[in-house]
């Protein structure tokens, strides 16, 4: 029977290529893997190997006995009462990837594309689906010559699985469709040559073991975690230099406070926080005894996004490295196991709950913005932020826009935390009665991320602003911000100089939201692992 016993994950390593069949899989490896950082082997571990063997020749061995078996001589879905001649089994997993190849939308990327086969292929590793070594041969090949099925990103409501989206890796590996290869568009067919690969050909359950799993939600769910993860950090930054800019109290980020209530990611955001503003050397108290709660709040606002990422990385990582498809062949014991693992729950509600904390970030600094802005709130800072002479303040405008484009980005990304989960369809002549719209829920959560990532760049650029203005000013000095803040400020100046007469910045804007994707600052790295 399958091994039900809950084990200690193998801890993953990002050096080397990453065996597939013989351990735990991890986020930082798929997002490696869809980086193009990482190749990708399968295990010659002697138990894994038995595994697949097994599962294929249980496999042949029911179908030379007549037996029924869901999906392989069955129809699918409310069909399934539908018995497939045994002389048409091989005809069924083509058939089920060109009806669902009705996918719409925009097109994943090249590297959500990676992550989306690596995603499968770790579910198909784990032994359980009945595919074969050809198969999972060429989808490694796939992963390691850059070839990758172009995917519409609309069509699945995320039970019985990704089916549509996944129909266009299924249907690329028998030589249909486009794929990216190398930075252009192509046809499969013409790829596979260069490389020495041929189409496949789908054996009985190899196409519904492609296409009835999780794989788009939980891979979209694994390059989501990282960038909220860094949004944690970078938004403790932000907000260190906004109460700087602001003038501050750093008491509000004091260890004695945070001790008084122990939530440990808020906690560390405000030691993050604490850090940054050299609290214990260099206390700076503001005239006010309490500043606005955007400030004052902040690590309670950071930190609960701070403190669900154990549990985000423990769900999607459960996901990633389970077999997720139906049925289930336990070919050394000799079972067809007919479930519904390709329920897509535990990702929806991780995805629904990542965009509205994320979202809150967003909301955070959009509020952040709106004090530096005004001269009512920002303790004598120039209006908008402007670095513009005295005599040229008549026509400067500053950050004006700019905080007005954050408070747009901020109003899309509040309304897109609507829990996508909730809205289930009854579908497919009420087989599917109920689903769990988890890839919806992460489409939504990576726009959210994209969003408050624009959020978060303007803010970037206002607050370093901000206190380049109270230097400038003579109100803060240089040489009493901590060595992080220093090192940041300067790098930040080097590719964005004080605004002072007013330019079009969205080349600007651009620009640092890609650095902020590319993790260009390593922030609080030899805090958070010495923790």
């Amino acid at each position: 029977m399958v091994n039900t016993a809950v084990t200690e994950p193998v801890k993953s390593t990002l050096s080397g290529p990453v065996a597939f069949g013989c351990g735990w899989i991890s986020i930082e490896q798929i997002n490696a893997i869809a980086q193009q950082q990482l190749q990708v082997v399968l295990s010659d571990n002697p138990q894994f190997q038995q595994q697949i063997d097994a599962g294929v020749a249980f496999l042949d061995k029911l179908l030379q006995e007549d037996g029924v078996i869901y999906g392989v001589t069955t129809g699918y879905g409310d069909s399934c009462t539908v018995k497939v001649p045994l002389s048409q089994v091989h005809e069924l997993p083509i058939h089920l990837t060109r009806f669902h190849g009705c996918g719409l939308g925009e097109y994943f990327s090249p590297e959500q594309g990676r992550a989306i086969l690596a995603t499968r292929l770790c579910s198909l590793t784990q032994g359980y689906s009945g595919v074969s070594w050809p198969l999972l041969r060429q989808l490694a090949a796939y992963l390691n010559h850059d070839i990758v099925p172009r995917i519409p990103q609309e069509g699945s409501v995320g039970a019985s699985g990704d089916l549509t989206p996944l129909s266009y890796v299924a249907a690329s590996l028998i030589g249909e469709r486009d794929v990216y290869h190398k930075g252009d568009i192509r046809q499969v067919a013409d790829v596979l040559p260069e490389h020495g690969l041929t189409p496949i050909r789908l054996r009985p359950k190899e196409g519904l073991a492609i296409m009835n799993g999780t794989a788009v939600m939980t891979a979209l769910a694994c390059l989501a975690y990282q960038r909220a993860e860094y949004l944690t950090r970078l938004s403790s930054r932000i907000t260190a230099l906004a109460s700087l800019a602001l003038k501050g109290n750093s008491n509000h980020f004091d260890d004695i406070l945070f001790s008084v209530k122990p939530h440990p990611g808020q906690n560390e955001v405000a030691g993050w926080i604490r850090h940054d503003l050299n609290h214990h050397e260099h206390p700076r108290n503001s005239d006010r005894l309490q500043d606005r709660y955007s400030i004052r709040c902040a690590p309670h606002i950071i930190g609960v996004l701070r403190d669900a990422l154990p549990w985000f990385k423990q769900t999607i990582e459960n996901e990633l490295n389970s077999a997720n498809d139906n049925p289930i062949i336990d070919g050394i014991g000799e079972h067809v196991l007919h479930g519904g693992h390709f329920y897509g729950g535990h990702i929806a509600m991780v995805m629904d709950s990542m965009k509205a904390a994320v979202a809150n970030l967003a909301d955070l600094h959009d509020r952040q913005m709106a004090l530096l802005m005004d001269t009512k709130y920002n303790n004598g800072l120039p209006s908008n932020l402007s670095g513009a002479a005295p005599e040229r303040r008549y026509i400067n405008h500053g950050f004006k826009a700019v905080q007005i484009g954050c408070s747009a980005w901020t109003a899309e990304a509040l309304k897109l935390t609507m829990p996508a989960s909730v809205f289930s369809r009854s579908t497919e002549c009420h087989n599917q009665d109920k689903v769990s719209m988890g890839t919806i829920a992460a489409r939504d959560c990576l726009r959210v991320l994209q969003l408050t990532e624009q959020v978060v760049a303007a803010s970037l650029l206002a607050v370093q602003q901000g206190v380049q203005l109270r230097i400038a000013q003579g109100e803060l000095t240089a040489s009493s911000l901590s060595n992080d803040i220093q090192q940041m400020l300067t790098s930040l100046q080097q590719d964005y100089p004080l605004l002072q007469e007013d330019r079009p910045l969205e080349t600007s804007l651009r620009q640092l939201i890609a650095q902020i994707q590319q993790q260009h600052w390593p922030l609080y790295q030899e805090h958070t692992d010495a923790k």
